[in-house]
């Protein structure tokens, strides 16, 4: 075995509340690798994640030589936190066999996931040898955070909450927020664009209250960050992960292999829905009256409109939506329109019929 296949891979762990922009943050790392081969997890609610699948359709992740893309997992079954025994180990053993193949790991853990669980797994002996936790980055939603509500969809974030039995489901949401930082190695600011300079001010100042001096914060638009903040800042997190204490210290305790009680995420619906092309105008406006209509989180995949050549993806949460160009459809495919949806009280077969009736497909 050669002197490469000794060296760690360098691990990056991606955290934040739902819709703060963990999916884009991961995106534009994927899209500007400068010659890295990324290994992704990519950790979601939902029978089918679509991150997953726009990652692995628009080639944004390494391919082995066999033309496979063999290293792109996706834990849809719970948090990381809840199934690192379970599902988190094997696949970092797998990654782990093919480490000559890997320069880089990124993890992009639910919108409710404490990092905390997940850092303290890098010390098991098995992945310890082999990987380091570059950093812990958190994203935090400026324009929540400016309102004090620390989620664009407070509402979504505490049903999942009221669906863990292991969670204390009186602390505030800003507790949570600040388990979330307390992990942090580098904290981004998403959505800056969307508020003056003064509130960006205070939640910055809100930020740092919670953070120790060395941990950077660093705001970001819809133009993106520069990537080169987000790699190489080799922060070993797995050494002093059990230094940042938490609210929620005592209920994650773990044994020495990360378990603890299952939790009850299976509360929640997830649901795919699947059309033909359908024009922006229409879908949008279909979507935004069954959100205020029904029990709806979030809704996420990507969309066929007719007469162009790319696809469109769309990220839903509440009733604000935003979407873009990502990729041309594959030579010779017919392109139809995919979305997931997670809420409670779905049924797949009633929405399906009513956004068809809406639509006239």
């Amino acid at each position: 075995m050669n002197a490469k296949s000794y060296r760690k891979i360098s691990v990056t762990v991606i955290t934040g509340f739902l819709g703060s922009g963990k999916t884009t943050l991961l995106r534009n790392l994927l899209q500007n690798t400068a010659g890295k081969r990324f290994a992704v997890i990519v950790n979601e609610f939902g029978e089918l994640g679509i991150d997953a699948e726009i990652l692995k359709d628009c080639r944004l992740c390494y391919e082995r030589e066999s033309g496979e893309i063999g290293n792109l997992y996706e834990l849809n079954n719970g948090c990381l936190c809840c199934t690192v025994q379970e599902e988190f180990y094997p696949v970092m053993q797998k990654l782990i066999e093919h480490r000559d193949e890997i320069d880089h790991i990124l993890i992009e853990t639910s919108g409710l996931a404490l990092p905390r669980p997940l850092v303290q797994a890098f010390r098991w002996p098995e992945i310890r040898n082999a990987c380091t936790v570059d950093a812990v980055i958190c994203m935090v939603d400026t324009p929540a955070v400016a309102e004090k509500r620390f989620a664009a969809n407070p509402e979504a974030v505490q049903e999942q909450r009221i669906s863990d039995d292991n969670l204390d489901h009186q602390s505030s949401l800003h507790e949570l927020f600040e388990d979330q930082l307390s992990a942090a190695d580098l904290v981004i600011l998403s959505k800056t664009d969307l508020v003056d300079e003064a509130m960006t001010n205070t939640v910055t100042d809100t930020v740092k209250k919670q953070l120790p001096d060395q941990v950077k914060i660093v705001r970001s638009t819809r133009d993106g960050i520069d990537m080169n903040l987000l790699l190489g800042l080799n922060s070993a997190s797995e050494e002093n992960i059990h230094l940042r204490k938490s609210h929620h210290d005592q209920v994650h305790e773990q044994d020495d292999h990360g378990s603890h009680e299952d939790h009850a995420h299976d509360q929640f619906d997830s649901i795919v829905i699947e059309l033909a092309a359908v024009e922006k105008a229409p879908l949008f406006a279909a979507l935004e009256q069954l959100v205020k209509e029904k029990t709806l989180y979030r809704i996420k995949g990507f969309v066929a409109i007719p007469d162009k050549l790319m696809r469109l993806v769309v990220h839903g949460v509440g009733t604000r939506f935003d979407s873009y160009f990502d990729c041309h459809w594959p030579t010779g495919s017919t392109p139809y329109t995919r979305l997931v949806m997670i809420g409670k009280d779905l049924h797949s077969d009633d929405i399906q019929k009513w956004l068809e009736t809406e639509l006239n497909l």
